[in-house]
């Protein structure tokens, strides 16, 4: 799964890195432990354009009848099945750019996190997807995206079975394209991640705490016996 990721490009860079037509939101903080229900910078379709805009993470089923249930990640093997997923995922597919991810590798006693990131120092770019839900108690309408997830490979898989999809710039542009809604045709644009390109370090517990945000979270941490 993805629980956390850190973002800490200036909206510019992200502007230029995704070539985006629009950017339609003010300049987020920087955060190194991006957390469920955190806003961060997401690119989508409007109108023809590209743009990059804000979102908070964790989808909200567009039928549910309140806020209570959010959805972080959607798995990849059930994202064209599952009610809450298949009509956003044919129509309104994200870009999540991020430094990289964390996560937890189970012990004998305990978790511990990891840092996951690319060598040669670019975003992740996950893929992802977001939905329109109303609010019934303002009438207002609140769109929130999830992450989608596959079976991990490479480092990863020595960590935990699951990862976020991090999707190549060469389908970018029909990732996001609005007009494609052959599912099948949009799950063929999902391919593993080069291992040579991912990297991974423990980091301290720190990052467990939504209230620890800082470059020290991922720094490369080792426990010691004494």
């Amino acid at each position: 799964m993805c629980g956390r990721f850190a973002t800490t490009g200036d909206v510019d860079f992200y502007a230029d890195y995704y070539a985006v037509d629009e950017v339609a939101t003010e300049a987020l903080d920087k955060s190194w432990n991006v957390a469920p229900t955190d806003e961060t910078y997401v690119i989508a379709e409007h109108d023809g354009k590209r743009r990059l805009g804000k979102m908070a993470w964790g989808l909200i089923p567009y039928y549910s009848e309140d806020s209570r249930t959010i959805h972080i990640n959607a798995r990849l093997e059930t994202v064209t099945e599952k009610p809450a997923f298949r009509r956003a995922f044919a129509k309104n597919r994200c870009l999540v750019p991020a430094d990289g991810f964390y996560e937890w590798e189970p012990k004998e006693k305990g978790r511990t996190p990891h840092w996951v990131y690319r060598a040669d120092g670019h975003p992740m770019t996950f893929a992802g997807f977001w939905s329109s839900w109303r609010d019934p108690a303002t009438d207002s309408w609140v769109r929130r995206f999830t992450i989608i997830t596959t079976k991990a490979e490479g480092v990863i898989a020595r960590i935990h079975d699951r990862m976020p999809v991090a999707l190549p710039e060469d389908v970018w542009d029909a990732w996001l394209d609005r007009g494609l809604d052959d599912v099948e045709e949009v799950l063929s644009l999902v391919r593993p991640i080069d291992p040579d390109l991912i990297m991974e370090h423990p980091v301290s517990s720190k990052v467990n705490s939504v209230r620890n945000n800082g470059p020290e979270l991922v720094e490369r941490f080792e426990e010691t016996l004494f």
